[in-house]
């Protein structure tokens, strides 16, 4: 489908107006890509133009639509940033594009490892999903398109966006009830991670295919004739079964190919919900079904809005065959999950329908506030809403998915805050239980609270499985019963010195408590230990990094009695700045500066030990300092060299009202200060305002000051920020 053809399609379903708006982003996304190439060799272009075709198949909304065939101008754009799209195509368009590029791509920091850089991002994402459903949808069609056409990347590439994929994002689609999509991605992912796999089971399904498809093709005869024949009205079709859902069936059940049940299936869509139990009453009164494999998700639909009826049937010949029995919405919510209640509802009633479909993600929400390590966050969506769960019901009879291996514990986090705090006890169908007792799918699940219960035990942290309730229970230690962290976690740290044969008083002597308290920047020793008592560290790895500091001590004070003595080689050499900076207790490393925050002399810094690069110095404040933190291994100590006279970039964000002159004026009261302008750009906002960002070169943080300072007397600036980047 071409760009016209594209237009033509969507003014057949959309307002003029909304066709109007879309056939501008369309031109701007193909100015955009125009000189762009996949990696298969042809246009760039085509790319956003099928994800806006999957978007518009699915029935989403025009501003969904628009915004999926903008969805990488900013990500591969020459200096196309959000503001832009806001500007051109409004908030609403803007938002939605914002959530699907990447932070590296929108004006955000660089990263230290790809690992960190890929939990960034999926943490912006799931974010994004949170504050607006349409993202996901917007982000599935892009990456399924990107999966049609994975044969072409090289093979490494290849690997790790189906690697991806099949664990992040087939995942997502199966939480949002997007069943077709799901089944796709986790086909060609399997096709490509395991291909002796997929050949194996391919192969198979081909040796009795004509059999299975004549049962197939005589079971739908049969029963198509037996529903008309009481005036039940049905639409009967073949469904394939995907065979990654094959190959983990046969895993998890240990089973061959010829014990699995539903490798044919037929779907009956029929007008309303009456005639699909009656339905089922014909064809169960036609044929034998099998023992204990009818399953109603009509009266209980799965969490992620999936309602049918299944039963598995036994042909004259012996072989099993899976009916599903539907209407016709049912089918395209099976099919098309979240997207699919865009076809149907509209206004306050469709947002109401979302909020009830889609709770799980006040989850996600509460999980950043209690999370501040994007990695963690990140894991914490994985396991908690995407992994293998089990289905469990509230005394009242709401249903609860769980990750596999829950416990009454984090059913009780689940519901509330409060209630997990005052568990007491719980009840499992009836009967009171072990609160470490693992759920199984139809348990109706109580939980027995005390208002007299202090809180949660620390050995609760063993117990439960998702990593909401283990967060919920540290933030809990942390914020409530400091003393008794500071004493646990002090003990905790002497028996791990104990098992090391070390004293450790001789480890917490100022000269090695007060670096790693301001490099940790915390207020003093006792933060340490709370931070061990409510398991915020360990113990053994806050004693590693005590005795490293102790091991550097040792050797300055060695190095410092062979100068004494005049039997040193290179005194000198322990206090030679590299860029500006002394690196305490490693001399000789090398020394850059992180891209992401660009300190200037007169900041406080921190150095981080990288994998074949040296170190890399930040600013204390820079927002990836608190990953950096986590990793105390490899924290060193840094700080600027007396009169360093190095020129360093410093960037700085300018605002006011756009006036004749502004940037005239601006320039000239920087050339005013002898100041070197290394690069400058500006874009027009709203309501006459501007935004200029600039980068020059200065000595230090005093210099920055005064350069601020006097911009801010400009009339024509109304704020002035030093930048990250």
């Amino acid at each position: 489908m071409d760009m016209q053809e594209l237009v033509q399609e969507f003014s057949k379903q959309y307002s003029p107006a909304q066709t109007e708006a879309f056939q501008r982003a369309v031109d701007f996304a193909y100015q955009t890509h125009a000189t762009q190439l996949r990696e298969s060799g042809e246009p760039y272009f085509v790319h956003p133009l099928e994800v806006a075709r999957l978007v518009m198949d699915m029935g989403m909304d025009a501003s969904s639509v628009t915004a999926a065939v903008l969805h990488d101008v900013v990500e591969d754009g020459d200096n196309i940033t959000v503001a832009d799209i806001e500007f051109k195509f409004g908030d609403e368009i803007a938002k939605l594009v914002d959530g699907v590029t990447k932070l590296t791509k929108s004006g955000q920091q660089t990263y230290i490892t790809k690992k960190q850089e890929q939990s960034e991002n999926l943490r912006k994402l799931f974010l994004a999903i949170a504050a607006d459903v349409r993202v996901v949808i917007i982000k599935l069609a892009d990456r399924l398109h990107n999966m049609r056409t994975l044969a072409y990347c090289n093979p490494y590439k290849r690997m790790r966006k189906a690697k991806e994929t099949l664990e992040v994002y087939a995942p997502l689609a199966h939480r949002f009830g997007m069943g077709a999509i799901k089944g796709e991605m986790e086909d060609l992912s399997f096709m490509y991670l395991m291909p002796e796999e997929y050949a194996d089971i391919s192969r198979q399904f081909r040796e009795k295919q004509a059999e299975r498809q004549e049962t197939l093709d005589n079971a739908k005869r049969i029963i198509g004739e037996e529903l008309a024949a009481v005036g039940i009205e049905s639409s009967i079709s073949g469904r394939p079964k995907h065979l990654y859902s094959v190959y983990r069936k046969m895993q998890r059940q240990n089973s061959t190919i010829t014990e699995i049940y539903d490798l044919i299936a037929i779907r009956v869509i029929v007008a309303s919900v009456n005639d699909c139990y009656a339905a089922l009453g014909v064809i169960h009164a036609g044929w034998k079904p099998l023992p204990g494999r009818f399953k109603d998700y009509i009266a209980t639909p799965k969490p992620n809005m999936y309602r049918s009826l299944h039963t598995t049937l036994l042909a004259p010949n012996g072989i099993p065959f899976e009916v599903q029995i539907r209407t016709k919405e049912m089918h395209k919510t099976a099919e098309y999950g979240i997207a699919a209640h865009w076809m149907y509802k509209e206004g306050r009633n469709l947002q109401s329908l979302l909020d009830r479909k889609t709770s799980w993600l006040r989850q996600v929400i509460e999980a950043r506030d209690t999370t501040e390590d994007s990695q963690e966050f990140v894991e914490s969506i994985m396991k908690d809403f995407l992994g293998e769960y089990v289905f469990v019901l509230t005394p009242k009879g709401e249903i609860i998915d769980l990750p596999r291996g829950s416990t009454p514990l984090d059913f009780a986090y689940r519901i509330h805050t409060n209630i997990g705090h005052h568990t007491q006890g719980a009840r499992i169908n009836g009967a009171l239980i072990r609160l470490d007792y693992k759920l199984k799918t139809n348990d109706v699940v109580e939980i027995i609270t005390a208002n007299n219960q202090a809180g949660p035990s620390l050995d609760w942290l063993k117990i439960v499985k998702t990593q909401a309730a283990r967060n919920k229970i540290r933030q809990w230690f942390k914020k409530e019963n400091r003393e008794g962290n500071v004493a646990r976690g002090r003990e905790m740290l002497e028996d791990a010195a104990k098992r090391q044969n070390l004293v450790i008083s001789d480890l917490t002597k100022p000269e090695f408590v007060n670096p790693l308290v301001e490099r940790l920047n915390i207020s003093g020793i006792e933060d340490i230990y709370a931070s061990i008592g409510f398991g915020g560290m360990s113990a053994s790895q806050v004693l590693h990094k005590l005795l490293e500091l102790k091991k550097k001590d040792d050797k300055a004070l060695e190095i410092a009695e062979k100068i004494r003595r005049g039997d040193t080689e290179e005194p000198s050499k322990t206090h030679v700045p590299i860029n500006g900076i002394i690196v305490k207790g490693d001399p000789g490393m090398a020394v850059r500066f992180g891209n992401c925050c660009n300190p200037l002399p007169g900041d406080p810094i921190i150095g981080y030990i990288t994998r074949g690069r040296g170190v890399s110095v930040h600013r204390a404040s820079c927002p990836n300092v608190t990953n950096l933190r986590n990793d105390l291994d490899r924290i060193i100590e840094v700080e600027w060299a007396i009169n360093t006279k190095s020129a360093f970039n410093a960037s700085l964000q300018i605002e006011g009202d756009n006036r004749p002159g502004t940037l005239s004026s601006i320039s000239q009261q920087i050339s005013s200060l002898n100041v070197s302008i290394q690069s400058i750009s500006g874009k027009p906002m709203p309501d006459d305002r501007y935004i200029i960002e600039m980068t020059f070169e200065v000595a230090n943080t005093e210099q920055l000051n005064v350069i601020i300072r006097n911009l801010k007397k400009l009339k024509c600036v109304s704020d002035v920020y030093r930048m990250n980047r």
